[in-house]
């Protein structure tokens, strides 16, 4: 089994995006230590529930190396795009897209938790930073981050072990999720593939499903 050291663990309220007055929960501020209920970390909030927030997207963990291809896309973000500041919960350095497969489970401090999903980011990353096309280049380069369910509930803290415990048969690589579902056409084997594979969120079993059905 492989452990990852969590060097980061972020929460925030639900806030006003200065300067249109939009809210929402992007902003994220470092704890020590947090509870891990089924609904994500004490103090923690989504601002629109209909397309954050719920059992699967409890947790949202972003790869700290994917901060060096955004500031190597845009310098002019270099020590304002580091770890925390794009709405994740989690950093742990070792892992990324092409280390963490869908249904994954593991041992987070006392919690048990799963990857579920893929985050789509939206135009909140762009109005984040103050720039233009940071969302736009994070789905162009696949790494997104994702969201975990939890399974057990429990105490959270810098430093704990996010431990793999299990790997299911039949699970997929988020590398492999995201170039697929990058694809303009891809093939209908493919998204049915991808809808099988255990651990997936209902939601985007459906998304695939509506896709692998899609008559062009």
């Amino acid at each position: 089994m492989s452990a990852h050291p969590v060097t980061g663990l972020y929460a925030g309220p639900v806030d006003i995006l200065e300067p249109d007055g939009r809210r929402s929960a992007i902003v994220k501020h470092p704890v020590a230590r947090a509870f891990l209920g089924p609904l994500g970390l004490d103090g923690d909030a989504q601002a629109d529930r209909r397309v954050h927030g719920g059992p699967d997207q409890a947790l949202h963990q972003f790869a700290v190396r994917a901060y060096g291809e955004i500031v190597a896309r845009f310098p002019a973000l270099a020590g304002r795009a580091v770890p925390g500041t794009i709405g994740e919960n989690l950093s742990c350095p070792d892992l990324a897209e092409d280390d963490v497969a869908i249904g994954d489970v593991y041992r987070l401090g006392a919690a048990l938790v799963q990857v579920s999903q893929p985050r789509s980011p939206c135009w909140k990353i762009d109005h984040r930073y103050g720039t233009a096309g940071v969302a736009k280049a994070i789905v162009e380069r696949h790494c997104p981050g994702w969201y975990l369910r939890v399974l057990e509930p429990g105490a959270v803290a810098l430093g704990d072990a996010m431990t793999l415990v299990e790997r299911p048969a039949g699970a997929v690589l988020l590398a492999e999720f995201l170039a697929v579902t990058a694809e303009l056409r891809p093939p209908r084997a493919a998204l049915a593939h991808l809808a099988a594979c255990p651990g997936l969120s209902a939601a985007w079993r459906t998304r695939l499903g509506q896709r692998r059905d899609y008559r062009h």
